[in-house]
């Protein structure tokens, strides 16, 4: 190593363990939950803040008085949850009389919302399906993608690449039986 080479390894050193010290703090959420691969579960009676979910579900039984956010899985509202609740890849069921204070967004999953929900602000459902119960009030705008829009471009997509390579066999079995007078064996 050159006498350039050992300065900045220590500098390079002294990054890392800078960025290490600031990064082992702990944050001061208090009643937050959060969650990998470990479901969510609270209790009639009890309150949580926030509640993150990674690879797990959410069972809000009691009452959130921030955001739920779910990435592949599901949420289950029995009774209220004062801001957001959003899921990436899995379902949201709101039970008969929920309450979801803020918006309701659901991507690359299903929403069944039960009799007399009420939603605060917008509902956004993409590539979902949304089901409803009767007297479901939402604040709001309503914006659901459904699914087919999703698959349509994609069918389109496949159903060209299928017709070129079809051409394609077609236009070497021509040139084939052209150049030999006979069909390639397989």
């Amino acid at each position: 190593m050159g006498s350039v080479e050992l300065p900045m390894i220590r500098r390079i050193f002294a990054l890392l363990l800078f960025c290490a010290a600031f990064a082992s703090l702990q944050a001061r959420a208090e009643r937050d939950a959060v969650q990998f691969f470990s479901n969510i579960d609270v209790p009639e009676g009890s309150t949580v803040h926030d509640a993150v979910c990674f690879f797990c579900s959410v069972n809000l039984e009691g009452k959130a008085t921030g955001d739920v956010v779910v990435f592949f899985g599901s949420t289950h509202i029995s009774s209220e949850a004062n801001h957001d609740v959003v899921t990436f890849f899995g379902s949201v069921r709101a039970e008969d009389n929920a309450t979801i204070g803020h918006d309701l967004v659901s991507m690359f999953g299903g929403v069944h919302l039960g009799d007399n929900v009420h939603v605060g602000d917008d509902l956004v459902s993409m590539f979902g399906a949304i089901h409803e119960g009767e007297g479901v009030t939402i604040d709001g705008d309503r914006t659901v993608q459904p699914a087919f829009f999703l698959y349509f471009p994609s069918l389109l997509l496949i159903g060209v690449i299928v017709l070129i390579v079809r051409e394609v066999r077609r236009a070497r079995r021509r040139a084939w039986l052209r150049a030999y007078g006979y069909w390639p064996h397989p």
